[in-house]
């Protein structure tokens, strides 16, 4: 039995985000995972032409569509997942702390009807539960400290890490979004370096460092070599060095516009009586950096 799944990234350039599609070449059977509802803030409109270029290929490979899947609600784009759960049948999951979130968010929302339980998916991952992608053995990883309901999807040998590690040559995920914690994400950091040296990893974004084009895959060995996040850092350094990067940040262009979306599992704002969808965005809610 292959524990070596056919791994394709699909990068969305406006928001450096990477899309994956896994599948068993066996079976032909596949998970969809992170995938992006294409957002324009300026217009305030939506397409699903990265959902699309996913859909058709998967057609083309003649694969079935076994899972979509989110490592955790984005706070920089929009999810795809409720599109695609549309179009193919397939469960949507996520990691079961999302409740965490919603209650937080459904706060900051004002939005007191918000059902907060996580049912708007179909299965909440706990902790360590297994499940396949055809006849490849998968786990969930916990990976909280960037958000507090990030998890890291382990598919035979290849990991899932969201925004927890990126690329070697550009560090880790920020942790002061709401619920975030360098702490705890330095603890998320080394569970996943426990992994074999020659698991492949898989981020969730690349910012294209130096210029460079865009990269998705590294090693366990490389990011314990290459990331100067990870290579000689004890956990005091990494806080320090993480919390005095994090305050020179501004805050996701859309994360106002993405948490209300993504903690609805990729549903839109139901229309009101002129058939329009609103958005809803809290002022003075965060404080970070101004760019």
């Amino acid at each position: 039995m292959t524990t070596a799944p056919e791994v394709t990234g699909f990068y969305e350039a406006r928001t450096g985000s990477v899309q994956y599609v896994v599948a068993d070449p066996q079976t032909k059977q596949c998970a969809i995972i992170d995938p992006v509802l294409d957002y324009d803030e300026k217009s305030g409109a939506t397409a699903t032409i990265q959902a699309d270029r996913i859909l058709r290929f998967v057609a083309e490979r003649g694969y079935e569509v076994q899972w979509i899947l989110d490592t955790h609600p984005h706070a920089d784009h929009f999810s795809a997942a409720d599109y695609l759960k549309r179009r193919t049948g397939a469960p949507t999951a996520i990691g079961e702390k999302v409740t965490e979130v919603q209650k937080l968010w459904k706060g900051y929302y004002h939005w007191p009807d918000f059902p907060a339980d996580g049912s708007q998916w179909d299965r909440l991952f706990a902790e360590g539960e297994r499940f396949s992608v055809g006849k490849i053995p998968a786990h969930v990883m916990f990976s909280p400290g960037h958000t507090l309901a990030s998890i890291t999807y382990v598919i035979g040998d290849a990991a899932f890490v969201h925004d927890t590690l990126f690329m070697p040559d550009s560090g880790t995920a920020r942790a002061d979004f709401p619920g975030g914690d360098a702490h705890v994400l330095w603890r998320s950091v080394q569970a996943i370096l426990a992994l074999p040296d020659e698991t492949r990893i898989f981020t969730g974004h690349d910012y294209c460092q130096g210029g460079r084009e865009p990269r998705w895959e590294s090693t366990v060995a490389e990011q314990k070599r290459k990331n100067p996040h990870v290579a000689g850092m004890d956990e005091a350094r990494f806080v320090a060095l993480r919390e005095a990067r994090d305050k020179t940040l501004p805050m996701p262009k859309l994360i106002l516009h993405a948490l209300q979306v993504n903690a609805n599992a990729g549903r839109l704002p139901e229309p009101e009586a002129n058939g329009r969808r609103y958005l809803k965005i809290p002022l003075d809610l965060l404080q970070a950096a101004w760019d």
